[in-house]
């Protein structure tokens, strides 16, 4: 059997989060990857040294050396290179990933010059989990931080194209047909709007943390240590490395936090991709313009040709971004009894979700970046849609107390071709007044659109 290269090409990656979008995933890569997880651990571990020691002074070994307490900190600051490596290596023999985690840390310590008293603490009073659902939380957290640049930058392009088009008058189309027109800033601007809300719920998604034993109860820090108040210990621990505490848990963190942080994310990819749907049906209309890139081809045999791709692309990936982000939210809260491993292979796979979520909204700010209104093809539109000033017309006969307003208009305009001289003979057969007939005459489709232009102006 072939071995795996140590550096892989993208060539032959099976997953194209690290073969061909390996550079649009970058900056996930050192945190969700399994480097990424076991430097976390390694985090953990040492942290949890630190913060034992000096919270349970009286434990034998909790007086560490200057050099110990210095390379223990430095260990939780940052692993450093080769970290990693020399972990899989000690899993490699022993066939444990955390377990590897601890002796590492050991090697480390020891040699710092730690006490076998010392080295006793490392992983003290923990289970697999209690090292295991910190690291993901502060690997999610990071990777929330990560994230949510190249989304801002995506919302505040939307915000500018929304002022930019704001008065851009528009057809708007309900299933599919001709209706009251909008402006294309308007449109822009619901997505904006949309966007942010759904960024706020994702980022308020609180991160927890359990650091309670084997089934979360201290089990076995009460009967070492009864004297000491191992839950407050443990809260501040989890405090100390900015997650919530959580005390009701089993041997693992209930991952319902995860669940909400994905479904959040997916529910926000949903608006992505309803944004990418309505801008590929806004380029073959023609109302939004794409700017050729030089040098690139837009079809193997159509050279006129220049496809909406980003946005195509942006839609797949969020897709598949999103049905693994919909597995998570309902996978990860359920585990047979106090706990199974089902859970463990599926965190694994976080990264794969995020990295299909962030290549889809690089795809959708490329996309953005090539494209302008086209005012001329929105106005031929909308210059050949009288019939939609129909609503106009009948509910100013509603409010002159014209009865049977709609049905006046619908015999009128019902399957009809209508026309601007049309409508002005039709508005002059009406009970209304001369103010009333006035407006109405001098009403186009392209100023119908109400308060559009300052709803988008204004976002």
């Amino acid at each position: 059997m072939s071995e795996t290269p140590r550096d892989l090409p993208a060539v032959l990656a099976l997953s194209p989060v690290d073969g061909r979008y390996r550079a649009a995933t970058a900056p996930l890569r050192a945190l969700l990857s399994e480097a990424g997880l076991i430097g976390a651990r390694v985090r953990v571990e040492s942290a949890w040294l630190a913060h034992l020691a000096g919270a349970v002074p009286a434990l034998p070994g909790a007086v560490l050396a200057p050099a110990v307490r210095e390379r223990a900190a430095a260990l939780a600051e940052d692993p450093g290179a080769g970290c990693a490596e020399a972990v899989k290596a000690i899993e490699a023999r022993i066939n444990h990933d955390v377990k590897a985690v601890e002796y590492y840390v050991r090697d480390q310590l020891a040699a710092a010059g730690a006490t076998p008293a010392n080295l006793e603490l490392v992983h003290f009073g923990c289970t697999s989990e209690d090292i295991n659902n910190l690291s993901y939380a502060l690997l999610l957290r990071a990777a929330r931080e990560e994230l949510r640049a190249p989304l801002g930058a995506l919302i505040t392009e939307l915000s500018a194209l929304a002022h930019r088009a704001a008065g851009h008058a528009m057809l708007a189309r309900t299933h599919g047909q001709p209706a009251s027109p909008t402006t294309l800033g308007k449109e822009v601007a619901n997505f904006v709007a949309r966007l942010r809300r759904a960024e706020r719920r994702w980022a308020a998604v609180e991160i927890l943390g359990k650091w309670n034993g084997a089934v979360g109860n201290f089990n076995a820090h009460r009967t070492a240590a009864p004297e000491v108040d191992w839950r407050a210990v443990s809260a501040a621990f989890i405090e100390s490395l900015g997650l919530i505490s959580n005390a009701y848990t089993t041997q693992i963190e209930p991952h319902d936090w995860i669940a909400e942080y994905c479904d959040a994310l997916a529910g926000l990819n949903v608006v992505l991709l309803d944004l990418s749907r309505d801008f590929w049906g806004y380029i073959s209309l023609g109302y939004l313009k794409q700017r050729a890139v030089s040098g690139e081809v837009g079809s193997s045999t159509m050279p006129h040709k220049v496809n909406p791709i980003d946005f195509e692309n942006a839609e797949g990936n969020l897709g598949i971004a999103n049905a693994l982000l919909r597995h998570f939210a309902e996978k990860l809260p359920v585990s047979r009894w106090q706990r199974d491993l089902t859970d463990s292979t599926v965190l694994r796979n976080l990264g794969v979700a995020l990295g299909h979520a962030l290549i889809a909204w690089r795809a959708l700010a490329r996309g953005l970046g090539k494209v302008e209104p086209d005012a001329a093809r929105m106005r031929a539109d909308l210059d050949g849609a009288w019939e939609v000033l129909g609503e106009a017309v009948q509910t100013v006969l509603r409010a002159a107390g014209v009865p049977d307003g709609y049905e006046l208009l619908k015999t009128f305009t019902r399957g009809r071709s209508i026309t601007a001289a049309s409508l002005a003979e039709f508005i002059d057969t009406l009970p209304l007044n001369a103010e009333h007939k006035r407006r109405l005459r001098e009403l186009h489709p392209a100023d119908y659109i109400g308060w559009a232009a300052e709803l988008a102006s204004e976002i």
